[in-house]
């Protein structure tokens, strides 16, 4: 993240927004179930395993697989577009808008099934926006390397680090934190049609990326 430069941390600090606004309206959708979080969603699997609660492991086991289905649709988008930096990203955010956009028109026809498996998608996806060398360098749908990152810079800022260089990754986890309070309060006035909000933002985004300027985009390597 600190390797980055300013404006392509904002990207990244919008991305984790909009990963917490679709995992929130995910999980008040199914119930305590993740469409982005699979750290929680693998230990809400354990138990249920542990408790033979066999609807449970079923639901959760087939979101990590789509989850981890979006990850390779990603990776294999970002790929095929990774000759020029701009084009890769604009690709893959054009997959996530899409996605989403199948999630909402999904929604709005009553197939809430398929919306999940978008969303789910969508947020696998989003993972291969910041990659280099084949790998994912900022995770964007969940925060805890971006705490424990916060915990190291402010210790190594003790001991004559970077004092500041903790703040990019406190923006990571507030962006998804603020996402997720925005995307709970957009499902109880709307329900899963706030996809919609989650379509535009993501559109947004993608045209905000394209036009970002050549230097901005230096620090991608």
């Amino acid at each position: 993240m600190v390797g980055y430069g300013k404006q392509l941390q904002g990207v990244a600090i919008a991305l984790s927004s909009l990963a917490g606004f679709v995992d929130a309206l995910g999980f008040i959708t199914l119930g305590g179930v993740f469409v982005s979080f699979m750290s929680g969603n693998s230990t809400r699997l354990a138990v249920g395993a542990s408790q033979s609660a066999w609807g449970t492991v079923g639901l959760i086991g087939g979101i990590i697989a789509v989850f981890v289905l979006g990850v390779i649709l990603g990776s294999v988008v970002a790929e095929l577009t990774d000759h020029d930096r701009r084009t890769r990203k604009t690709a893959v955010l054009v997959t996530v808008t899409a996605l989403l956009t199948v999630g909402a028109v999904s929604e709005f026809l009553g197939w809430t099934a398929v919306a999940v498996i978008a969303m789910t998608l969508a947020m696998g996806t989003e993972n291969s926006v910041f990659r280099r060398g084949g790998e994912t360098t900022v995770a964007l749908t969940y925060m805890t390397g971006a705490l424990v990152k916060i915990g190291q810079r402010v210790a190594a800022a003790f001991f004559g680090g970077p004092r500041w260089s903790w703040l990019p990754y406190l923006g990571l986890w507030g962006g998804l934190m603020t996402g997720a309070v925005i995307g709970a309060f957009a499902h109880q006035a709307i329900g899963l049609h706030a996809l919609w909000i989650a379509a535009a933002f993501a559109a947004a985004l993608t045209v905000a990326v394209r036009l970002l300027p050549s230097d901005a985009l230096a620090t991608d390597a």
